[in-house]
């Protein structure tokens, strides 16, 4: 079902109606196939990236789509709502984006933004390591500064598109401390950078999340991105706005979630009744779109505070917390709706409390946002 969207103006309803007929045509029809074989979409992203879906909120002079934070967001939810691998990789390719559009001088910008923001090239995030998930601070993996560049040696984790990106927005060690972290963008085929195997995930099956190993891997000087010493403000101010796209992505999960036990529940009878018409079963499907309506209402404050250049820390915490417990919630009763049908793979529900789990974990664990939450009440 489609949700009624509230948009600010004609651009932006032409761009959601334009994304779900992306989402229909090109993802809808294969998103099984590929989730069940484990296989990549090949040419997919390109197809996004042609539509200018990958970088919708950066400036149009850099290659960007110029739109709304809150109109992004909605597009991530309409894509997650058929493929939530696809919709967390486009999240994350705008999250590897951040850094340089933030914090990259004009030669840098020139030299690589219009490619990236253009979806000519893919690009992934590099910040945890093995032992270093949410204490970004803890980083080992080093990046030691020569006459022409810098040499980096370490492990990272839990990349979205690892092995295949174009390039890594990566977070290494150059000094001491939290404030000895800096940023750098490394090329996916820099000699010395290789992947392990695709982890074996409960979801997301199609986009592969791999670790990274840099063996002396060297890059040049003008890969530095910012100041060095300054690469966790970096990494802090862009995971903000990358939460708030888990949060967008966990919602059109319990989006595609309710529709289909709405769905299945209007069609199933029971003792001579559509089983949605029976009080107890209704008011568990009452429950799941109170949910998903109050996750997006969440996400879209937290949005229109970015917009608007107000503070927003917090609510992108508030947003990412409510939004992926709902999305459990509500996958886990979309399950329950279904009976047994709901615990075997003919059913997208099973797929979709698979994933929603995810959500509830990276992009800073919920346990993490509470922190943050709490923190900020203090102040």
């Amino acid at each position: 079902m489609a949700v009624d969207r509230l948009l600010p103006t004609d651009e932006a309803r032409e761009l959601i109606q334009l994304t779900r007929d992306i989402a229909d045509k090109a993802l809808d029809p294969i998103v099984d196939e590929h989730e069940k074989a484990e296989t990549y979409p090949d040419g997919l992203f390109a197809t996004l990236g042609e539509a200018g879906l990958l970088s919708l909120p950066y400036p149009e002079e850099w290659g960007g789509g110029g739109q709304p934070y809150e109109v992004y967001l909605q597009v991530l939810e309409e894509l997650a709502a058929r493929w939530a691998a696809v919709a967390v990789a486009v999240s994350v390719h705008g999250l590897s984006c951040h850094p340089l559009f933030t914090f990259g001088t004009d030669e840098q910008k020139q030299r690589w933004l219009p490619e990236m923001l253009g979806g000519s090239t893919i690009g992934a995030y590099s910040l945890s390591e093995p032992q270093a998930g949410s204490d970004a601070a803890a980083l080992a993996c080093k990046a030691v500064s020569g006459p022409d560049g810098y040499t980096i040696t370490g492990s990272k984790a839990w990349i979205t598109h690892g092995g295949i990106a174009d390039f890594y927005t990566l977070f290494a060690r150059t000094g001491e401390g939290s404030k000895g972290i800096s940023c750098f963008l490394v090329p996916g085929d820099t000699p010395g950078l290789s992947f392990g195997a695709p982890e074996e995930k409960m979801g997301l099956h199609a986009v592969p999340t791999a670790a990274a190993h840099y063996d002396g891997a060297r890059v040049d000087r003008d890969r530095l991105v910012g100041s060095e010493g300054q690469g966790l403000a970096i990494a802090f101010s862009a995971l903000d706005a990358g939460r708030l796209g888990i949060a967008a992505v966990a919602v059109g999960i319990a989006q595609a979630a309710l529709d289909d036990a709405v769905r299945y529940a209007t069609e199933r009878e029971t003792f001579g009744r559509r089983i949605i018409d029976h009080q107890g079963l209704g008011f568990v499907l009452a429950d799941m779109a109170a949910a998903v309506d109050s996750a997006r209402a969440t996400y879209l404050d937290a949005a229109r505070r970015r917009d608007a250049g107000l503070p927003y820390s917090r609510q992108a915490s508030v947003a990412k917390l409510v939004a992926t417990d709902a999305a459990m919630k509500v996958t886990t009763d979309a399950v329950q709706v279904h009976g047994g049908y709901g615990y075997t793979r003919d059913f997208r529900v099973e797929r979709y409390m698979r994933e929603a789990k995810i959500t509830q974990i990276f992009e800073g664990t919920n346990q993490i946002q509470r922190l943050v939450i709490s923190r900020s009440l203090a102040t």
